[in-house]
């Protein structure tokens, strides 16, 4: 061993002491790792907390006798629309009227000149007449050749020609007389009366015009007699043959003949419904091949006057009360390629989609024939939905015409869920 060479220390296993200390440090590192990635395991083993279920609206399915009703659409007439016209031809003289005001029957409506008609009646008088003096002198004539022929100082054939000229000359003053008469009426024509009694309105031609032969008018106006006001619509030939059918159906089970030709209501362009019930008062007799549609009439009381012709008009009957139908908002029916859902939550929250057959629609509600039972939970909002899930449903109020009417949560008429419920959502 050199002289300068200190001997190093060892241990009792021949470690020097540093080694063992830097080891010793190591250990504790080592430890603390472990223990906090245990810790770190240990939190991530507990459970996160449960989300909270999905709150929707439902809405608990309506079982009530509902009535079934038509809409069709149709035009207001006048329960008589009769055309002003014209007989004779000339120059209109006057108007003796309102335009759009009432008229009575008979009331002077137009003059127009009647000169002319007057001087064709005093040329006809004239022809009368003279047919009458050709009467006179063949009676005459008749009168002294028949007494004649009895003596045979006449020949047979006198007495025919004057039997002759006698019928001929009658027959003249027949035909004088007639066109006398006619001459008489064409005159008459000059004065145009008011057809009925009813609403006159605006005039065709005005004073002065010449009137009665095409290009000129011929149709100077109209009256419309708008109490009762009527009102002409049709239904289509699927309708017609559906509508005929359950009719048939009804007058078999009840041994009556069933109709829907009374109750009739008639809405107006803005809404309005008119006061006065309707009825059917005739009906086509054959289905439009142009069109395919079946045209009915039907008459409402309208003493105010207020409905006037030409009108636009929708035409409500009730087809057949269907008892104890169920119903739904209409928001809560879903399509997908013409097959229409709907969303039922159960009593446990669960969501079960059931397909649906659908009758018509009623108001804001729609009649469902099969799929659904009565007092069940149909969800609104089920958009997020899917079948097997479990949410919060919270029930809402449906009105009589499927208005939604809002609830909250809590409420007396509120669904809730248990916290095994909410649980097995969480799960």
């Amino acid at each position: 061993m050199s002289p300068h060479r200190r001997p190093v220390p060892r241990t009792s296993r021949g470690a020097s002491p540093s080694l063992s200390k830097a080891f010793s440090k190591a250990s504790s590192a080592a430890l603390l790792f472990a223990v906090g990635l245990g810790c770190l395991v240990a939190c991530d083993s507990a459970a996160p907390p449960a989300p909270p279920l999905l709150e929707i609206q439902v809405a608990r399915v309506v079982q009530r006798d509902q009535p079934i009703e038509m809409v069709m659409v149709g035009e207001t007439l006048g329960s008589a629309d009769v055309p002003v016209r014209t007989r004779v031809e000339g120059e209109l003289l006057g108007m003796h009227f309102l335009e759009g005001r009432d008229v009575e029957q008979n009331q002077l409506l137009y003059t127009i000149d009647p000169e002319p008609y007057e001087a064709r009646v005093v040329e006809a008088e004239g022809a009368l007449a003279e047919a009458i003096t050709h009467l006179a002198k063949a009676k005459a004539d008749l009168d002294r050749v028949r007494p004649l022929a009895e003596l045979n100082a006449v020949s047979q054939s006198d007495l025919d020609s004057a039997v002759a000229q006698y019928e001929a000359a009658l027959g003249s003053r027949q035909s004088a007389q007639a066109r006398v008469e006619q001459e008489q009426i064409q005159l008459g024509y000059t004065r145009i009366h008011s057809p009925i009694s009813g609403r006159i309105g605006i005039s065709e031609a005005q004073t002065g015009e010449f009137v009665g032969r095409s290009p000129n008018p011929v149709v100077l106006n109209f009256v419309s007699q708008t109490d009762p006001i009527r009102v002409r619509f049709s239904i289509d030939e699927r309708t017609y043959l559906r509508l005929a059918r359950r009719l048939r159906e009804l007058a078999k089970s009840t041994g009556e003949e069933s109709n829907m030709s009374e109750g009739l209501e008639l809405t107006l362009a803005d809404g309005s419904v008119h006061p006065h019930p309707g009825f059917v008062v005739g009906a086509d007799a054959a289905v439009d091949p142009k069109t395919g549609t079946f045209t009915f009439e039907a008459d409402f009381a309208n003493p105010e006057a207020f409905v006037l012709a030409g009108q636009f008009a929708r035409i409500r009957a009730v087809a057949e009360t269907r008892e104890g139908a169920l119903l739904v908002p209409r928001i809560a029916i879903s399509e997908l390629q013409g097959d229409f859902r709907i969303f039922v939550v159960g009593a446990d929250g669960q969501v079960e989609m059931r397909s649906v057959e659908l009758g018509p629609e009623i108001d804001r509600l729609r009649l469902v024939r099969s799929g659904i039972g009565p007092g069940e939970l149909v969800a609104l909002d089920f958009i997020k939905l899917r079948p097997g899930m479990t949410v919060k449903p919270r029930i809402v109020s449906v009105g009589d015409d499927g208005t939604i009417v809002e609830g909250t949560p809590g409420e007396a008429g509120s669904a809730t869920l248990s916290d095994g419920d909410s649980a097995k959502q969480a799960g």
